[in-house]
């Protein structure tokens, strides 16, 4: 049987639908296997939260399987690290926070925060409670700082890392009152929390996903939230300019980065998927209930805001003198 020739202009027609559908056709395989989210926290931080509620989404809309792999310590370094050599094809992405930018102002890390990178899109914003032991003496801001001016050094304050931004927090709050504390870092929110629940440190800033279900339950007491407004899941819980500390508006994000070569069709597709994960009804109930806000960004608009963000926290570091260990 003959075969018919193929013409000099077939070839170079099915040249140009190949050239002209490969762009597309990478996007729609994109993506076709399970995609990793490095956790650089414990589980139980707020980070972890936040990052299975959106993996959960993920694999609903994406319809692959997403795997949280926490890889906690060294203020986010390990994990940052991990993410750093990962593969830049769209299957190892961070949910990470502002952390990742403070570690590299305190500490020689093994890599630039910002420009090796890709900034995909943010995930929350959300307000500091200031919470204590239930047992500490004190109900209010006022008899907090009363408390605290009292006891010079005696009470104990937890972080989740040196340099992270609820140790800021409080060492911003001791810069405005004059009261002094000894600080008791962790490698984590998570053990953080456990800690005080156990009376071995008296207070602690943190985002409210990992804090409001023990103040709901009376496990811990929270003093004044740094927000502007009172929290919708701490309704009872004044702010901190409601408590007499003015201009005291300190808030936490969480983000997810990739690799720096990342392609950018892929960037683009994450970030447009978890962007409509967050204007989800469920989705804003769950980040509500534990006093987060949805807060989505541009790809570009997170890469503005890791690089203001290092210049901020760098501020507040070199004023209160912060430095690693």
């Amino acid at each position: 049987m003959m075969k018919t020739p193929v013409t000099a202009l077939q070839l170079l027609t099915l040249g140009l639908l190949i050239t002209l559908a490969g762009p597309g056709a990478a996007q729609q395989a994109y993506p076709s296997k399970p995609i990793r989210i490095i956790i650089p926290f414990p589980p139980g931080a707020s980070n972890d939260i936040l990052g299975r509620i959106v993996g959960k989404k993920l694999t609903d809309t994406l319809g692959v399987l997403t795997i949280m792999d926490n890889r906690a310590g060294a203020s986010t370094i390990i994990g940052s690290t991990i993410l750093l050599k990962s593969p830049p094809d769209g299957y190892t992405i961070m949910a990470t926070s502002s952390t990742h930018i403070i570690t590299p102002l305190l500490m020689p890390t093994p890599y630039d925060a910002v420009n090796d990178f890709a900034a995909v899109t943010t995930i929350d914003s959300s307000d500091y409670v200031l919470v204590v032991h239930p047992a500490l003496p004190a109900n209010t801001l006022k008899e907090f700082i009363a408390l605290a001016k009292a006891k010079p050094g005696q009470l104990n304050y937890a972080s989740s890392a040196k340099g992270s931004g609820n140790h800021l927090s409080a060492e911003m709050l001791a810069m405005r009152t004059g009261i002094k504390m000894q600080h008791v870092p962790y490698k984590g929110g998570g053990p953080a929390v456990i800690d005080l629940m156990a009376g071995q440190v008296q207070m602690f800033f943190n985002s409210p996903s990992s804090i409001v279900p023990y103040v709901q339950g009376g496990k811990l007491k929270a003093i004044a939230v740094t927000g502007e407004r009172r929290m919708r899941a701490l309704p009872n819980v004044p702010t901190f300019a409601e408590s007499g500390l003015t201009d005291f508006h300190v808030k936490s994000w969480h983000g997810i980065l990739a690799p720096l070569a990342t392609p950018k069709s892929i960037i683009d597709k994450l970030a447009i998927e978890i962007t409509k994960i967050l204007a989800m009804p469920d989705t804003i109930e769950s980040l509500s209930s534990l006093g987060m806000m949805p807060f989505s960004t541009t790809p570009e608009q997170f890469a503005a805001l890791l690089r203001a963000d290092t210049i901020r926290f760098g501020e507040v570091i070199r004023a209160a003198n912060i430095k690693a260990d």
